[in-house]
């Protein structure tokens, strides 16, 4: 490099014309035309999707991968808490199989009810649990300012409440709640 461009090139940091604009600067200098039209941010609204396990409607985590399957056979586990109905095998991995209705004392299941298995997550991550029909996707839904009495199993798994034309949706963290069902068992 010739010294005729590196004193080009000092002269540009000493604040002299022909300097160039930090990025910034050139932004907030912008001012759109007069017959620019400008545009309306619109706001994604949010879907979630909910499930309900007897009369409680519970929401999946956003972010949290999920799908539901028809009951597929479930093998049992010997001396197993009756809330653990067994396992599955999906794609290779070994997944237990929750019933929340046992776990949180709700009336139990009819016969003839739909008998479909929720799973969360992916490989050794996954966990399933029967629920009563197929999740609902929900839009609008209003915060709740404090949560309702909840049942004792759901205490610390549920942080937040909606509600959705008179439903209550509570956001069900199904990740602390299973492992604390684990430590019971152990």
């Amino acid at each position: 490099m010739d010294e005729s461009n590196s004193a080009d090139f000092s002269r540009r940091d000493e604040g002299e014309p022909g300097d160039w604009m930090l990025p910034s600067a050139a932004l907030d200098r912008f001012e759109p035309p007069e017959n620019m039209v400008l545009a309306k941010v619109v706001e994604k609204e949010v879907v979630r999707y909910g499930f309900n396990i007897g009369s409680l409607g519970l929401l999946i985590q956003p972010g949290v991968g999920s799908e539901v399957m028809q009951m597929p056979t479930i093998w049992t586990l010997p001396g197993a808490p009756p809330w653990l109905l067994g396992l599955i095998n999906l794609r290779g991995s070994l997944v237990p199989v929750y019933d929340l209705k046992l776990v949180l004392g709700l009336e139990a299941r009819s016969s003839n009810a739909k008998s479909l298995v929720l799973v969360f997550d992916q490989g050794d991550k996954a966990v399933g649990m029967l629920i009563d029909d197929f999740p609902k996707p929900l839009a609008g839904l209003n915060l709740l300012p404090n949560l309702p009495h909840l049942p004792t199993a759901l205490v610390g798994h549920v942080h937040t409440g909606y509600v959705k034309s008179e439903m209550i949706w509570l956001e069900f963290d199904h990740g602390t709640f299973l492992n604390g069902l684990l430590n019971i068992v152990e």
